[in-house]
């Protein structure tokens, strides 16, 4: 939770308000102008307690505005904080992020992404959280602070998934019992049964070779060259919260990132947002558009999606945006086929035809 401490009034502030109050009153009772009943006694009088007033007005404005500019400050810091913006380069993967909140104001909200070099190669989450905006940031907080400890501390994504999900787990039990002081000591069995994260793991070697871990995210979109396509078609593990972890689980080959080729790793509000006219985003169609032009870099591709993203919802997503691009920027290595048959090279779109 972000607070603001309220800090109390300053000498200096109480000093303008005195002084006006102290002309207000020096006027009614010490000038015999005031003291007069005629029409330009009353005239002047009024003058005088209009500008006192207007001057009280406008000093109260400028001091709510100067408190509003610092706690604006404060809770940009503490977000960035919390989602804090990705280096440009990791370990050779060129990286590019951005996140649009559903709330007015608000710099992050029920997103998360995170891009670390690790000793076991790049390792990035990307995450949803049911509901949006800040009211959602607690779970975000808690999801991202238990992933930067377990991608370096776990030699598999198996097992920080399971971190992961203990995080989750141990967050809502202390939520629920915040919210509901009455339950006492005793942990709620299901805590806030409604909840549940959606939640994709990603492991890049210095190979390029590609593991994934998804709990009911979206698929990456894959650019390579002027093609377009998702990096695997599999059903994903169901999303974290609502069931249990598998007892077994197996990171996924996707193949490998090559030299020049990005992912685009993106919320559901990407490809849910609608315009006016109740029609979705077409999220495809527009990376195809990006990847035209060359040279393609994460900003670039980020750039053009966001820009159509805004112009299709018309400046206000109904739902948090969360997008992050990384570019396999390391030197030529030998292409290698995939592991699965729907992991790597599964049928992709290609820029042209789309339109």
């Amino acid at each position: 939770m972000i607070r603001i401490k309220a800090r109390a009034p300053t000498g200096r502030a109480t000093v303008l308000p005195t002084v006006w109050g102290a002309v207000a009153v020096g006027y009614k009772f010490g000038c015999p102008l005031a003291q007069q009943n005629g029409l330009g006694a009353r005239i002047v009088t009024s003058a005088v307690f209009f500008a006192v007033g207007t001057g009280l007005v406008l000093h109260v404005r400028r001091t709510l505005l100067r408190e509003l500019r610092i706690a604006r400050k404060v809770a940009r810091t503490a977000q960035n904080v919390v989602l804090r913006p990705p280096p440009p380069r990791v370990d050779g993967i060129d990286v590019a992020a951005a996140q649009l909140s559903a709330d007015r104001g608000a710099s992050v909200g029920g997103d998360l992404y995170e891009a670390l070099a690790t000793e076991h190669g790049v390792r990035v989450v990307i995450g949803d959280v049911r509901g949006h905006g800040l009211a959602a940031l607690g779970t975000v907080a808690a999801l991202l602070g238990s992933f930067r400890e377990a991608a370096h501390d776990e030699a598999g994504l198996d097992r920080v998934l399971r971190r992961l999900d203990r995080a989750l787990a141990r967050h809502l039990r202390e939520r629920a019992r915040a919210e509901h002081p009455a339950h006492g000591g005793p942990e709620p069995d299901t805590p806030v049964a409604e909840e549940f994260v959606t939640v994709l793991l990603l492991e890049i070697g210095p190979d390029g070779e590609v593991r994934a871990l998804n709990c009911g995210h979206p698929w990456p979109y894959l650019l390579s060259g002027t093609t377009v396509g998702p990096l695997s078609h599999v059903d994903p593990l169901p999303p974290l919260g609502p069931f249990p972890l598998p007892a077994e689980l197996t990171a996924r080959s996707c193949g490998r990132l090559l030299p020049g080729e990005s992912l685009v790793l993106f919320t559901d509000g990407a490809e849910e947002a609608r315009d006016t006219r109740g029609r979705f985003f077409p999220l495809p169609k527009v990376l195809a558009d990006a990847v035209r032009g060359q040279p393609v870099t994460p900003q670039t591709v980020l750039r053009t999606v966001l820009r159509a993203l805004l112009d299709h919802t018309g400046g206000t997503p109904g739902d948090d945006v969360a997008l992050l691009v990384l570019r396999n920027a390391r030197g030529p290595g030998p292409r290698a086929a995939a592991t699965e048959p729907g992991a790597r090279f599964t049928p992709r779109v290609k820029a042209e035809p789309l339109r």
